[in-house]
């Protein structure tokens, strides 16, 4: 694997589903050995999971990381809550919209970068009911407009 490829482990769909992202911020995250080895084996999962900012540091809660099969007596509590790694100008801008304009930070996606596991998270406004009802109709509409334009062009 070369330097910068980037190899997705878990995808936070439910995410893109109840929130409107307005910005991404890559971070890093603070994990045992154990937990590296089960990520790369892609046993992660953020569905669940959010982010909060406490005294100037950023940590992630209920981010479930299997507990890797040859780890034994090494292996961590699955769901702890564990930091993740941003420049401090990063943080002070995130906690000054949270505070400020409503915004909640949500894990988006975990990936590896290299030999580095990096987190995606996404700066988020919640979406109203009729919100999610407009973007479902919106993909059934564009399903339709697919399925229609695959069965024109077969004859």
């Amino acid at each position: 694997m070369s330097k910068d490829a980037v190899k997705l482990i878990a995808n936070n769909k439910k995410a893109y589903h109840d929130y409107f992202i307005d910005e991404t911020y890559e971070a890093g995250i603070s994990l045992a050995g154990t937990e590296v080895k089960s990520i790369r084996m892609g046993k992660c999962s953020v569905k669940e999971s959010f982010i909060k900012v406490e005294k100037g540091e950023v940590f992630i809660y209920g981010m479930h990381i299997s507990p890797y099969e040859k780890g034994n007596i090494f292996n961590k509590d699955p769901l702890r809550v564990r930091k993740l790694l941003m420049h401090r100008y990063e943080i002070h801008k995130i906690s000054g919209k949270v505070v400020e304009k409503g915004y909640t930070l949500v894990p988006l996606k975990v990936y590896l970068k290299g030999s580095l596991v990096k987190v995606e998270i996404g700066l988020a406004r919640g979406k109203k009911l009729y919100d999610k009802r407009a973007d479902i109709a919106k993909k059934d509409q564009r399903r339709e407009a697919e399925k229609e334009f695959k069965v024109r062009n077969l004859y």
